[in-house]
């Protein structure tokens, strides 16, 4: 381990550099426990969550025997315009693919009060609080250095890792344009036209910035997380990577899925939310696309009159329909418990950025490894 990953585990109190990323409605505490006792930090997604939830949430972990997790929030996004007569197309056309959809189902999709939900991500005192789609005001954030939590703010340019960190974070969160889920640019406009892959955006953003940056997306085995190490990563966060282990539950039509889909499976839609989001590239996304289908409505908007219709998908098991976020490594994602995936991640990163054969075990200091077995650094 470098001087700079070892600076940023010292810094969080991990065992190990590998973050699991805030997923909003991905909330099974096992996972973030999980990973947290493996070594590594777990996470939580509050976006959809009451400050009861919130508070419910935390305690499961440390009932665990762990503080280890951060939390993340949207940053909120101006009142959307509304277009009554799209909404109405909208929910005409949701009703081909699920119950039917009355145009107020967009008024659905509201959140909640997100001071109320700042209020309560410092009272569960994480390690670390994140940032997506902007920068939290600055009274939030004096109030996390009060508290001595870290802030990990999303960027997908180099730009807005400037902001981030001359608006107080301590971390950046260089997210490529491979990642599943929703797109974290701050203007909502760019997040389809900002596009940069995670291996052009890593080194740009930490040749700009003077604080840790933590690599996501499209990371899903040892070879991305060596990759992202080797290009100045202090930690990698990982999201699509853990879907699939069984601590995660999500629906089995959705792991299986992922274990099918291959990078040109995936595809940037709003379909669902509002929102750009990678997720695979299904029946129900494809339909949207054609040309006689109606624009999706702004977030939350659409989140609301598409709720039905996931809803449903989710139940059934219908992967044609479901909102099934996917990074672009999805194939790569192992059906294991998380917390031997966290071990073989991170050993065998050693391995690969060490440039040993998996037998190098003086070079690893590995116990497991033979010790006969001759080390050979490059």
């Amino acid at each position: 381990m470098n001087e700079r990953i070892e600076k940023f585990c010292r810094r969080l109190r991990l065992e190990v550099p590998i973050l699991l990323a805030p997923m909003a409605g991905i909330l099974a505490p096992s996972l973030s426990t999980a990973i947290a006792q493996a070594g590594g930090l777990g996470s939580c997604g509050v976006l959809l969550m009451t400050p009861e939830e919130i508070a419910r949430w935390s305690a499961q972990i440390r009932a665990a025997g762990t503080d280890a997790f951060a939390l993340n929030n949207w940053i909120p996004d101006p009142p959307p315009l509304r277009d009554r007569q799209n909404e109405t197309r909208i929910a005409a056309f949701l009703g081909r693919w699920g119950p039917a959809v009355a145009p107020e189902a967009a008024d659905g999709g509201k959140l909640p009060d997100f001071q109320s939900q700042c209020e309560a991500m410092l009272a569960a005192q994480p390690r670390a609080i994140s940032s997506i789609m902007g920068i939290y005001p600055p009274s939030f954030v004096q109030e996390m250095k009060k508290r001595g939590i870290a802030w990990f703010a999303t960027a997908t340019t180099a730009a807005e890792a400037r902001t981030a960190e001359e608006a107080g974070a301590d971390v950046i969160v260089a997210q490529g344009m491979e990642a599943g889920g929703h797109r974290g640019a701050f203007d909502s406009a760019h997040a389809e036209t900002h596009q940069v892959g995670l291996f052009a955006l890593l080194p740009a953003i930490v040749d700009t910035v003077r604080i840790p940056v933590i690599a996501t997306g499209g990371i899903a085995d040892s070879r991305g997380v060596a990759a992202a190490f080797l290009l100045g990563a202090s930690a990698v966060q990982i999201g699509t990577g853990f879907l699939r282990c069984p601590e995660a539950q999500i629906s089995p039509a959705w792991a299986d899925g992922l274990a099918r889909t291959m990078p040109e499976d995936t595809v940037l839609t709003r379909a669902f939310s509002g929102r750009a989001g990678r997720s695979i590239l299904n029946d129900y996304v494809r339909a949207t696309q054609a040309s006689d289908a109606p624009a999706p409505a702004p977030y939350p908007l659409q989140r609301g009159l598409s709720a039905a219709m996931r809803r449903e998908a989710s139940q059934k098991g219908d992967i044609r329909r479901m909102q099934a976020w996917a990074g672009q490594s999805a194939r790569l994602a192992p059906s294991q418990p998380a917390a031997a995936v966290v071990s073989r991640l991170w050993s065998d990163a050693r391995v690969a950025r060490l440039g040993v054969t998996p037998y190098g075990s003086c070079a690893l200091r590995c116990p497991t490894r033979p010790k006969t077995d001759a080390c050979r650094s490059r």
